[in-house]
Protein backbone atom coordinates (compact mmCIF):
# COMPACT_ATOMS: atom_id res chain seq x y z
CA UNK A 1 0.00 0.00 0.00
CA UNK A 2 1.65 3.37 -1.13
CA UNK A 3 0.93 6.35 0.66
CA UNK A 4 -2.01 7.68 -2.44
CA UNK A 5 -3.13 3.93 -1.58
CA UNK A 6 -3.27 4.76 2.32
CA UNK A 7 -5.15 8.34 1.74
CA UNK A 8 -8.08 6.29 -0.68
CA UNK A 9 -8.47 3.88 1.65
CA UNK A 10 -9.16 6.20 4.61
CA UNK A 11 -12.39 8.13 2.53
CA UNK A 12 -13.67 4.32 2.51
CA UNK A 13 -16.96 4.22 4.28
CA UNK A 14 -15.36 2.44 6.89
CA UNK A 15 -12.29 3.76 7.59
CA UNK A 16 -13.16 7.27 7.62
CA UNK A 17 -16.13 6.27 10.21
CA UNK A 18 -13.46 4.64 12.41
CA UNK A 19 -11.17 7.88 11.89
CA UNK A 20 -14.25 10.20 12.52
CA UNK A 21 -14.88 8.39 15.89
CA UNK A 22 -11.28 8.14 16.80
CA UNK A 23 -10.83 12.17 16.62
CA UNK A 24 -14.12 12.57 18.53
CA UNK A 25 -13.28 10.66 21.38
CA UNK A 26 -10.20 12.00 21.30
CA UNK A 27 -11.17 15.53 21.49
CA UNK A 28 -13.60 14.53 24.15
CA UNK A 29 -11.26 13.13 26.17
CA UNK A 30 -9.35 16.20 25.73
CA UNK A 31 -12.48 18.00 27.18
CA UNK A 32 -12.91 15.92 30.29
CA UNK A 33 -10.12 17.23 33.00
CA UNK A 34 -8.55 13.94 34.72
CA UNK A 35 -9.02 11.82 31.73
CA UNK A 36 -5.89 11.54 29.37
CA UNK A 37 -5.67 10.49 25.72
CA UNK A 38 -3.10 7.54 27.41
CA UNK A 39 -6.26 6.44 29.18
CA UNK A 40 -8.80 5.98 26.42
CA UNK A 41 -6.48 4.70 24.10
CA UNK A 42 -4.97 2.20 26.64
CA UNK A 43 -9.01 1.52 27.12
CA UNK A 44 -9.73 1.36 23.20
CA UNK A 45 -6.77 -1.06 22.76
CA UNK A 46 -8.85 -4.73 23.97
CA UNK A 47 -11.54 -3.67 21.19
CA UNK A 48 -9.07 -3.48 18.18
CA UNK A 49 -8.52 -6.96 18.85
CA UNK A 50 -11.46 -8.11 16.47
CA UNK A 51 -10.03 -5.21 13.84
CA UNK A 52 -7.68 -5.33 11.11
CA UNK A 53 -4.34 -3.82 12.47
CA UNK A 54 -4.88 -0.93 9.66
CA UNK A 55 -7.87 -0.09 10.99
CA UNK A 56 -6.80 -0.54 14.64
CA UNK A 57 -3.70 1.91 14.00
CA UNK A 58 -6.07 4.16 12.06
CA UNK A 59 -8.46 4.21 15.32
CA UNK A 60 -5.72 5.12 17.94
CA UNK A 61 -3.80 7.96 15.36
CA UNK A 62 -6.70 9.53 15.51
CA UNK A 63 -7.34 9.44 19.18
CA UNK A 64 -4.01 10.50 19.75
CA UNK A 65 -4.45 13.76 17.30
CA UNK A 66 -7.84 14.85 18.77
CA UNK A 67 -6.58 14.22 22.51
CA UNK A 68 -3.99 16.43 21.97
CA UNK A 69 -6.00 19.03 20.57
CA UNK A 70 -9.08 18.81 22.97
CA UNK A 71 -7.48 20.25 26.05
CA UNK A 72 -7.55 23.62 24.01
CA UNK A 73 -11.77 24.06 25.02
CA UNK A 74 -11.04 23.04 28.89
CA UNK A 75 -8.07 25.33 29.22
CA UNK A 76 -9.95 28.31 27.55
CA UNK A 77 -13.37 28.11 29.58
CA UNK A 78 -12.50 26.66 33.05
CA UNK A 79 -8.46 27.39 33.14
CA UNK A 80 -8.33 23.90 33.61
CA UNK A 81 -5.42 21.75 31.03
CA UNK A 82 -7.80 18.93 29.68
CA UNK A 83 -4.28 17.76 28.53
CA UNK A 84 -1.36 18.21 30.77
CA UNK A 85 0.06 20.67 26.85
CA UNK A 86 -2.83 22.52 27.45
CA UNK A 87 -1.35 24.36 30.53
CA UNK A 88 0.29 27.39 29.32
CA UNK A 89 -3.09 28.40 26.92
CA UNK A 90 -4.60 28.80 30.41
CA UNK A 91 -2.84 31.51 31.13
CA UNK A 92 -4.05 33.60 28.21
CA UNK A 93 -6.77 31.52 26.32
CA UNK A 94 -9.07 31.93 29.97
CA UNK A 95 -8.09 35.60 29.81
CA UNK A 96 -9.43 36.60 26.74
CA UNK A 97 -12.42 34.52 26.96
CA UNK A 98 -12.78 36.47 30.40
CA UNK A 99 -12.69 39.63 28.49
CA UNK A 100 -15.49 38.66 26.13
CA UNK A 101 -14.13 36.68 23.30
CA UNK A 102 -14.03 33.00 24.03
CA UNK A 103 -14.83 32.45 20.63
CA UNK A 104 -11.86 34.69 19.49
CA UNK A 105 -9.62 32.16 21.44
CA UNK A 106 -10.68 28.93 20.65
CA UNK A 107 -10.65 29.96 17.00
CA UNK A 108 -7.11 31.34 17.30
CA UNK A 109 -5.81 27.99 19.37
CA UNK A 110 -7.80 25.65 16.93
CA UNK A 111 -6.48 27.19 13.72
CA UNK A 112 -2.57 27.27 15.54
CA UNK A 113 -3.50 23.32 16.00
CA UNK A 114 -4.09 22.42 12.59
CA UNK A 115 -1.26 24.52 11.32
CA UNK A 116 0.99 22.75 13.72
CA UNK A 117 0.00 19.64 12.98
CA UNK A 118 0.66 19.53 8.97
CA UNK A 119 3.90 21.03 9.52
CA UNK A 120 4.77 18.43 12.04
CA UNK A 121 3.12 15.69 9.36
CA UNK A 122 5.49 17.21 6.59
CA UNK A 123 8.47 16.40 8.54
CA UNK A 124 7.42 13.37 9.37
CA UNK A 125 6.70 12.08 5.92
CA UNK A 126 10.01 13.85 5.01
CA UNK A 127 12.35 12.24 7.92
CA UNK A 128 11.25 9.13 8.83
CA UNK A 129 11.63 6.92 5.85
CA UNK A 130 15.48 8.22 5.51
CA UNK A 131 16.02 7.33 8.83
CA UNK A 132 14.76 4.28 8.77
CA UNK A 133 16.32 3.23 5.71
CA UNK A 134 19.30 3.84 7.79
CA UNK A 135 18.80 1.90 10.92
CA UNK A 136 17.52 -0.89 8.90
CA UNK A 137 21.55 -1.45 7.75
CA UNK A 138 22.18 -2.08 11.31
CA UNK A 139 23.63 -5.37 13.14
CA UNK A 140 22.04 -6.97 16.26
CA UNK A 141 24.92 -5.40 18.72
CA UNK A 142 23.84 -1.69 17.23
CA UNK A 143 20.06 -2.58 17.64
CA UNK A 144 20.80 -3.59 21.16
CA UNK A 145 22.55 -0.54 22.17
CA UNK A 146 19.97 1.45 20.49
CA UNK A 147 17.58 0.38 22.50
CA UNK A 148 19.86 0.84 25.69
CA UNK A 149 20.21 4.23 24.54
CA UNK A 150 16.14 4.64 24.45
CA UNK A 151 16.20 3.16 27.91
CA UNK A 152 18.39 5.66 29.50
CA UNK A 153 17.45 8.15 27.47
CA UNK A 154 13.72 8.45 28.47
CA UNK A 155 15.06 7.90 31.99
CA UNK A 156 17.09 11.18 32.05
CA UNK A 157 14.73 13.19 30.27
CA UNK A 158 11.93 12.22 32.62
CA UNK A 159 10.46 14.20 35.04
CA UNK A 160 11.85 14.08 38.82
CA UNK A 161 14.81 12.00 39.78
CA UNK A 162 16.93 10.33 37.00
CA UNK A 163 17.27 7.41 38.98
CA UNK A 164 13.60 6.86 39.68
CA UNK A 165 12.85 6.77 35.89
CA UNK A 166 16.32 3.98 35.02
CA UNK A 167 14.33 1.97 38.40
CA UNK A 168 10.78 2.20 36.33
CA UNK A 169 12.48 1.12 33.00
CA UNK A 170 14.39 -1.46 34.32
CA UNK A 171 11.11 -2.55 36.36
CA UNK A 172 9.51 -2.47 33.37
CA UNK A 173 12.19 -5.42 31.66
CA UNK A 174 12.13 -7.24 34.74
CA UNK A 175 8.03 -7.23 34.38
CA UNK A 176 8.58 -8.08 30.47
CA UNK A 177 10.36 -11.61 31.78
CA UNK A 178 8.19 -14.36 33.30
CA UNK A 179 6.86 -17.18 30.72
CA UNK A 180 9.06 -19.14 28.04
CA UNK A 181 12.26 -18.42 26.79
CA UNK A 182 11.59 -18.81 23.40
CA UNK A 183 15.69 -18.95 22.87
CA UNK A 184 15.78 -22.10 25.25
CA UNK A 185 12.10 -23.13 25.87
CA UNK A 186 12.89 -23.30 29.77
CA UNK A 187 10.26 -21.11 32.08
CA UNK A 188 11.59 -18.49 34.06
CA UNK A 189 10.18 -16.57 36.60
CA UNK A 190 6.70 -18.37 36.90
CA UNK A 191 7.39 -19.44 40.56
CA UNK A 192 5.47 -22.73 39.64
CA UNK A 193 2.47 -20.64 38.51
CA UNK A 194 0.75 -22.15 35.41
CA UNK A 195 -1.01 -18.77 34.78
CA UNK A 196 2.48 -16.97 34.42
CA UNK A 197 3.59 -19.39 31.54
CA UNK A 198 2.53 -17.22 29.29
CA UNK A 199 4.30 -14.02 30.86
CA UNK A 200 2.33 -11.03 31.56
CA UNK A 201 -0.13 -9.55 28.36
CA UNK A 202 0.74 -5.81 28.16
CA UNK A 203 -2.77 -4.74 27.76
CA UNK A 204 -3.46 -5.36 31.76
CA UNK A 205 -0.44 -4.19 32.75
CA UNK A 206 -1.35 -0.68 30.44
CA UNK A 207 -4.73 -0.76 31.76
CA UNK A 208 -3.10 -1.18 35.24
CA UNK A 209 -0.69 1.53 35.33
CA UNK A 210 -2.63 4.12 33.56
CA UNK A 211 -6.66 3.95 33.52
CA UNK A 212 -6.69 2.33 37.24
CA UNK A 213 -3.84 4.60 39.00
CA UNK A 214 -5.34 7.50 36.99
CA UNK A 215 -9.13 6.79 38.35
CA UNK A 216 -7.72 6.49 42.19
CA UNK A 217 -5.66 9.99 41.50
CA UNK A 218 -9.66 11.64 40.01
CA UNK A 219 -11.39 10.08 42.70
CA UNK A 220 -9.52 11.38 45.43
CA UNK A 221 -10.28 14.76 44.03
CA UNK A 222 -14.07 14.11 42.33
CA UNK A 223 -15.64 17.19 44.65
CA UNK A 224 -14.16 19.83 42.55
CA UNK A 225 -15.56 21.88 40.86
CA UNK A 226 -14.83 25.25 38.55
CA UNK A 227 -17.24 27.54 36.92
CA UNK A 228 -17.00 27.54 33.36
CA UNK A 229 -17.64 30.51 30.70
CA UNK A 230 -20.37 29.77 28.06
CA UNK A 231 -18.58 28.84 24.81
CA UNK A 232 -19.46 31.15 21.54
CA UNK A 233 -19.37 30.53 18.10
CA UNK A 234 -18.69 34.57 17.69
CA UNK A 235 -15.01 34.98 16.57
CA UNK A 236 -14.53 31.10 15.80
CA UNK A 237 -13.77 31.59 11.92
CA UNK A 238 -10.18 32.92 11.84
CA UNK A 239 -10.05 34.82 8.55
CA UNK A 240 -6.55 34.75 5.77
CA UNK A 241 -5.39 38.18 7.94
CA UNK A 242 -5.00 36.61 11.09
CA UNK A 243 -3.11 33.86 9.46
CA UNK A 244 -1.00 36.34 8.23
CA UNK A 245 -0.63 38.32 11.09
CA UNK A 246 0.46 35.34 13.23
CA UNK A 247 2.06 33.33 10.17
CA UNK A 248 5.86 33.53 11.43
CA UNK A 249 4.90 32.47 15.44
CA UNK A 250 2.80 29.51 13.86
CA UNK A 251 5.50 28.54 12.13
CA UNK A 252 8.42 29.47 14.54
CA UNK A 253 6.33 27.45 17.05
CA UNK A 254 5.56 24.68 15.20
CA UNK A 255 9.15 24.10 14.18
CA UNK A 256 10.21 23.95 18.24
CA UNK A 257 7.37 21.53 18.86
CA UNK A 258 8.61 19.21 15.69
CA UNK A 259 11.86 19.06 17.23
CA UNK A 260 10.97 18.52 20.46
CA UNK A 261 8.67 16.07 19.59
CA UNK A 262 11.64 13.49 18.18
CA UNK A 263 13.87 14.36 21.68
CA UNK A 264 12.50 11.33 23.28
CA UNK A 265 10.62 11.94 26.68
CA UNK A 266 10.41 15.85 26.68
CA UNK A 267 6.67 16.03 25.16
CA UNK A 268 4.38 18.47 24.21
CA UNK A 269 4.07 20.22 27.64
CA UNK A 270 7.79 21.12 27.49
CA UNK A 271 7.47 22.26 23.76
CA UNK A 272 4.34 24.77 24.69
CA UNK A 273 6.66 26.22 27.35
CA UNK A 274 9.76 26.67 25.41
CA UNK A 275 6.86 27.81 22.26
CA UNK A 276 5.14 30.14 24.38
CA UNK A 277 8.63 31.72 26.62
CA UNK A 278 10.50 32.49 22.69
CA UNK A 279 6.88 34.25 21.72
CA UNK A 280 7.03 36.37 24.88
CA UNK A 281 10.90 37.16 24.52
CA UNK A 282 10.46 37.66 20.49
CA UNK A 283 7.17 39.54 20.93
CA UNK A 284 6.75 44.11 20.41
CA UNK A 285 4.01 43.51 23.74
CA UNK A 286 5.21 40.54 25.89
CA UNK A 287 3.36 42.60 28.42
CA UNK A 288 0.40 41.40 27.20
CA UNK A 289 1.45 38.10 28.03
CA UNK A 290 -0.62 36.20 30.82
CA UNK A 291 -3.52 39.01 30.20
CA UNK A 292 -5.09 37.51 27.39
CA UNK A 293 -2.45 37.18 24.63
CA UNK A 294 -3.70 36.01 21.45
CA UNK A 295 0.53 35.37 20.10
CA UNK A 296 0.59 33.61 23.45
CA UNK A 297 -2.40 31.33 22.38
CA UNK A 298 -1.01 30.50 18.94
CA UNK A 299 2.32 29.63 19.92
CA UNK A 300 1.37 27.45 22.70
CA UNK A 301 -1.01 25.69 20.28
CA UNK A 302 0.58 25.14 17.20
CA UNK A 303 3.67 23.87 19.81
CA UNK A 304 1.55 21.09 21.18
CA UNK A 305 0.43 19.85 17.78
CA UNK A 306 3.61 19.81 16.05
CA UNK A 307 4.81 17.33 18.27
CA UNK A 308 2.56 15.04 17.57
CA UNK A 309 4.09 14.05 14.18
CA UNK A 310 7.96 15.07 16.01
CA UNK A 311 7.30 12.26 18.74
CA UNK A 312 6.15 9.56 16.00
CA UNK A 313 9.61 9.90 13.94
CA UNK A 314 11.63 7.79 16.53
CA UNK A 315 8.70 6.02 17.42
CA UNK A 316 8.82 4.45 13.83
CA UNK A 317 11.85 4.36 12.84
CA UNK A 318 13.91 3.55 15.97
CA UNK A 319 11.26 1.82 18.63
CA UNK A 320 11.40 4.68 20.95
CA UNK A 321 8.40 6.19 22.76
CA UNK A 322 9.16 9.60 24.00
CA UNK A 323 5.98 9.80 26.47
CA UNK A 324 2.67 8.13 28.08
CA UNK A 325 0.64 8.19 25.21
CA UNK A 326 3.61 7.18 22.92
CA UNK A 327 4.79 4.13 25.08
CA UNK A 328 0.72 2.85 24.91
CA UNK A 329 0.64 3.43 21.06
CA UNK A 330 3.89 1.61 20.89
CA UNK A 331 2.59 -0.96 22.66
CA UNK A 332 -0.06 -1.28 20.82
CA UNK A 333 1.94 -1.68 17.65
CA UNK A 334 3.40 -4.55 19.46
CA UNK A 335 0.38 -6.40 20.86
CA UNK A 336 -0.93 -6.16 17.07
CA UNK A 337 2.20 -8.05 16.42
CA UNK A 338 3.85 -5.44 14.70
CA UNK A 339 7.53 -4.56 15.62
CA UNK A 340 8.51 -1.05 15.78
CA UNK A 341 11.48 0.32 14.07
CA UNK A 342 13.11 0.41 10.90
CA UNK A 343 11.59 -3.26 10.36
CA UNK A 344 7.98 -1.94 9.94
CA UNK A 345 9.10 0.38 7.35
CA UNK A 346 10.10 -2.88 5.57
CA UNK A 347 7.74 -5.27 6.41
CA UNK A 348 4.50 -3.58 7.06
CA UNK A 349 4.81 -0.16 4.79
CA UNK A 350 1.28 -0.27 5.15
CA UNK A 351 0.95 0.65 8.38
CA UNK A 352 3.71 2.80 8.16
CA UNK A 353 1.74 4.61 5.18
CA UNK A 354 -1.18 4.38 7.08
CA UNK A 355 -0.38 6.59 10.31
CA UNK A 356 1.05 9.07 7.54
CA UNK A 357 -2.49 9.15 6.17
CA UNK A 358 -4.58 9.17 9.37
CA UNK A 359 -2.05 12.03 10.79
CA UNK A 360 -2.74 14.56 8.56
CA UNK A 361 -6.65 13.90 7.79
CA UNK A 362 -7.16 13.41 11.51
CA UNK A 363 -6.15 16.79 12.28
CA UNK A 364 -8.34 18.38 9.24
CA UNK A 365 -11.30 16.73 10.33
CA UNK A 366 -10.23 17.41 14.14
CA UNK A 367 -10.02 21.32 13.14
CA UNK A 368 -13.89 20.67 11.54
CA UNK A 369 -15.28 19.45 14.51
CA UNK A 370 -13.98 21.93 16.72
CA UNK A 371 -14.83 24.81 14.99
CA UNK A 372 -18.64 23.19 14.10
CA UNK A 373 -19.33 21.40 17.86
CA UNK A 374 -17.34 23.50 19.88
CA UNK A 375 -20.72 24.14 21.89
CA UNK A 376 -21.77 20.52 21.69
CA UNK A 377 -18.03 19.71 23.53
CA UNK A 378 -18.33 22.34 25.74
CA UNK A 379 -21.64 21.15 27.45
CA UNK A 380 -20.00 17.74 27.93
CA UNK A 381 -17.84 19.51 30.76
CA UNK A 382 -20.17 19.83 32.80
CA UNK A 383 -20.37 16.07 33.60
CA UNK A 384 -19.52 14.90 36.84
CA UNK A 385 -16.74 12.70 37.36
CA UNK A 386 -18.99 10.78 40.00
CA UNK A 387 -20.78 9.38 36.48
CA UNK A 388 -17.32 8.70 34.28
CA UNK A 389 -14.72 7.20 36.58
CA UNK A 390 -17.41 4.17 37.19
CA UNK A 391 -17.35 3.60 33.75
CA UNK A 392 -13.74 3.96 32.99
CA UNK A 393 -13.07 1.10 35.35
CA UNK A 394 -16.37 -1.26 34.00
CA UNK A 395 -14.01 -0.93 30.49
CA UNK A 396 -11.06 -1.70 31.79
CA UNK A 397 -12.58 -4.95 33.70
CA UNK A 398 -14.36 -6.10 30.73
CA UNK A 399 -10.95 -5.40 28.61
CA UNK A 400 -8.31 -6.96 30.55
CA UNK A 401 -11.16 -10.38 31.10
CA UNK A 402 -11.76 -10.42 26.87
CA UNK A 403 -7.99 -10.86 26.58
CA UNK A 404 -7.92 -14.23 27.49
CA UNK A 405 -11.32 -14.76 29.16
CA UNK A 406 -9.69 -15.53 32.39
CA UNK A 407 -10.20 -13.47 35.99
CA UNK A 408 -6.25 -13.89 36.38
CA UNK A 409 -5.64 -10.97 33.65
CA UNK A 410 -8.37 -8.59 35.73
CA UNK A 411 -6.26 -9.31 38.99
CA UNK A 412 -2.99 -8.31 37.08
CA UNK A 413 -4.63 -5.29 36.06
CA UNK A 414 -5.56 -4.35 39.46
CA UNK A 415 -2.36 -5.03 40.77
CA UNK A 416 -0.34 -2.84 38.42
CA UNK A 417 -2.82 -0.25 38.93
CA UNK A 418 -1.92 -0.57 42.84
CA UNK A 419 2.02 -0.38 41.53
CA UNK A 420 1.11 2.68 39.38
CA UNK A 421 -0.23 4.53 42.19
CA UNK A 422 2.47 3.53 44.57
CA UNK A 423 4.94 4.83 41.77
CA UNK A 424 2.84 8.10 41.02
CA UNK A 425 3.17 8.72 44.83
CA UNK A 426 6.78 8.43 45.05
CA UNK A 427 7.37 10.89 41.79
CA UNK A 428 8.47 8.15 39.71
CA UNK A 429 7.56 8.25 36.49
CA UNK A 430 5.24 5.45 34.50
CA UNK A 431 6.80 5.92 30.54
CA UNK A 432 9.86 4.08 31.02
CA UNK A 433 8.40 1.56 32.75
CA UNK A 434 6.03 0.51 29.61
CA UNK A 435 8.84 1.83 27.06
CA UNK A 436 11.13 -1.26 29.47
CA UNK A 437 8.51 -3.66 29.00
CA UNK A 438 7.94 -3.02 25.72
CA UNK A 439 10.96 -3.06 24.62
CA UNK A 440 12.79 -5.59 26.93
CA UNK A 441 11.63 -8.51 24.88
CA UNK A 442 13.43 -6.98 21.42
CA UNK A 443 16.61 -6.04 23.24
CA UNK A 444 16.92 -9.63 24.11
CA UNK A 445 16.22 -11.09 21.04
CA UNK A 446 18.54 -8.63 19.45
CA UNK A 447 21.40 -9.55 22.21
CA UNK A 448 20.91 -13.30 21.57
CA UNK A 449 21.13 -13.18 18.14
CA UNK A 450 24.10 -11.29 18.09
CA UNK A 451 25.81 -13.79 20.79
CA UNK A 452 24.66 -16.67 18.56
CA UNK A 453 26.73 -14.97 15.52
CA UNK A 454 29.67 -14.20 17.78
CA UNK A 455 30.02 -17.47 19.39
CA UNK A 456 29.11 -15.70 22.93
CA UNK A 457 31.66 -13.01 22.95
CA UNK A 458 30.47 -9.11 23.47
CA UNK A 459 33.34 -8.12 21.97
CA UNK A 460 31.83 -6.75 18.89
CA UNK A 461 29.74 -4.09 21.03
CA UNK A 462 32.80 -2.05 21.13
CA UNK A 463 34.56 -3.27 17.90
CA UNK A 464 31.73 -2.33 15.80
CA UNK A 465 32.05 2.03 15.49
CA UNK A 466 28.23 2.57 15.28
CA UNK A 467 27.58 -0.32 18.59
CA UNK A 468 30.66 1.73 20.60
CA UNK A 469 29.09 5.49 19.78
CA UNK A 470 26.34 4.79 20.72
CA UNK A 471 27.48 2.93 23.89
CA UNK A 472 29.46 5.97 24.71
CA UNK A 473 26.80 8.44 24.34
CA UNK A 474 24.64 6.26 26.59
CA UNK A 475 27.62 6.20 29.11
CA UNK A 476 27.54 10.08 28.51
CA UNK A 477 23.40 10.38 29.10
CA UNK A 478 24.34 8.05 32.28
CA UNK A 479 26.60 10.37 33.77
CA UNK A 480 25.29 13.48 32.64
CA UNK A 481 22.23 13.69 35.36
CA UNK A 482 24.74 12.72 38.23
CA UNK A 483 26.99 15.74 36.89
CA UNK A 484 24.41 17.96 36.88
CA UNK A 485 23.16 17.67 40.41
CA UNK A 486 26.99 17.63 41.51
CA UNK A 487 27.54 21.31 39.73
CA UNK A 488 24.08 22.56 41.55
CA UNK A 489 25.48 21.19 44.76
CA UNK A 490 28.47 23.08 44.49
CA UNK A 491 26.85 26.07 43.31
CA UNK A 492 24.74 26.38 45.99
Amino acid sequence: MTLTDAFIHLFTMKAFLVMVSGVGLGVLVGVLPGITAGMLMALTLPFTYHMSSVDAITLLISMFVGGVSGGLITATLMRIPGEPNSVMTCLDGYQLAKKGFPGRALGLGNASSVVGGALSWLALVLMAPPIASAAVALGPFENFALIMMALILISSLSEGSFLKGLSAGLLGMLVAFPGIDESSGIMRLTFGSAELEGGFNSLPVILGMFAVSQVVADALNIDEKTDAIEASMNGMFVTLRDYVLHGWNMLRSSLIGIWIGILPGVGATIASIVAYTTARNLSKTPDAFGRGSEEAIVASESANNATTGGTLIPLLTLGIAGGLTDSILLGALVIHNLQPGPLLFKNNPEIVNTIFATHLVAHLVMFAMMTFGISIFARLMKLPKAFILPMVIVFSVLGAFALNSRSFDIWVMLGFGVLGILLEAAKVPLAPFVVGLVLAPVAESELRAGLMASAGSFSPLVERPIALTVLVISAGLFVWPFIREWRRARLA
